[in-house]
């Protein structure tokens, strides 16, 4: 599931990262996923864009915080109602990712 916003290029490409620790870039006009890599942990945040000597970047910062985090930083808290539900509804994520902090950047 996505958390943070999408990022679309003049060349229609849209990225944007879920939870699970994917950054996807799609197609702007048919919706087709093109490209995806795993991060080392969830996305919450934006994919950015930056140029370069010319060359044109993404990056983004994977690392899941908030009460999503909370889920995956105490996953043993016995009621799964802890923190208005969050925890309970968050805790199956630290199958799938790590609380992290790393910021990935890739060349278009």
């Amino acid at each position: 599931s996505a958390w943070g916003g999408a990022l679309a290029t003049a060349s229609d490409l849209v990225f944007y990262g879920t939870l699970e620790g994917y950054i996807k870039a799609l197609d702007a006009q048919s919706g087709r996923e093109l490209w995806r890599f795993k991060t080392a942990s969830g996305i919450i945040g934006n994919v950015n864009t930056y140029k370069h000597d010319g060359k044109q970047y993404i990056a983004i910062l994977s690392g899941i915080g908030g009460w999503a985090g909370i889920g995956i930083a105490i996953p043993s808290l016995e009621n799964s109602s802890d923190g208005l539900g969050a925890v309970g509804a968050y805790s199956a994520l630290s199958s799938w990712t790590n609380l992290g902090g790393i910021l990935s950047v890739f060349s278009l």
